[in-house]
């Protein structure tokens, strides 16, 4: 871990108000590559600069464990997971399963809110496609895009299933420097998956879709095979 960086205070209230900001935020952090895949984390370094005490981040740990960004070794702590390519393509794999499922729902459940929802999250990330450098507020409005999506496709499950796989994903596409051609394309690939979901067209909504995640595996690919 990057010991150099500021401390991230967890505010001080119960120990569940703890360990959730610190599942949080280490969360984020394991999936922005702040961690080293394979690194064994030291406790009292993360106490430090998680600025949380010992019993809330162990919680936080357990539970990422349990979602699939830690490993958890017997007496010897958490480690965080390899990378491989079996398992990227694995992962592109279940995405393309289940998120052209999920949208194929979603299409047909949408409401209007629904609708004015996904314009909204559309506008917010395209300006940010202008305005911000593809930072950790980009990354922010682009999960919050591909939520609204498929938000109304009927199953909670299907919803929790596809945040595990986006946060594998991006484990890997997250690992080097934006490729600023194909992020182009994928960026226009939004805004023609928002036109054909407010007409209602699933086919050729799922069509994009199994599209936008095959470029994004060729970028997350690409990244694999650089540090691997």
């Amino acid at each position: 871990m990057n010991n150099s960086l500021p401390k991230v205070a967890t505010p001080v209230g119960p120990a569940g108000t703890a360990s959730s900001r610190v599942f949080d935020n280490l969360r984020k952090d394991l999936v922005g590559g702040r961690f080293v895949a394979g690194e064994k984390l030291a406790i009292n370094a993360l106490k430090e600069h998680y600025q949380v005490g010992l019993s809330p981040l162990r919680e936080a740990l357990n539970k990422l464990a349990a979602y699939g960004l830690l490993v958890q070794e017997n007496q010897r702590g958490f480690r965080v997971p390899k990378l491989s390519r079996e398992e990227l393509d694995d992962i592109a794999h279940m995405r393309l399963e289940m998120e052209g499922m999920a949208l194929e729902r979603a299409i047909a459940n949408g409401d209007s809110l629904w609708e004015a929802d996904l314009l909204a999250a559309a506008h917010r990330l395209k300006r940010a496609d202008i305005t911000l450098d593809k930072g950790e507020e980009w990354e922010r409005l682009h999960t919050q895009f591909h939520r609204t999506l498929v938000a109304p496709c009927g199953s909670v499950w299907l919803l929790r299933f596809i945040e595990q796989l986006h946060d594998q994903f991006d484990r890997y596409r997250r690992l080097g420097p934006k490729m600023p051609t194909i992020r182009q394309e994928l960026d226009e690939q939004h805004h023609q998956l928002v036109e054909l979901a407010l007409q209602r067209d699933a086919k050729a909504a799922r069509e994009l879709m199994d599209d936008h995640i095959h470029k994004s595996y060729e970028v997350a690919l690409k990244r694999y095979q650089e540090h691997a």
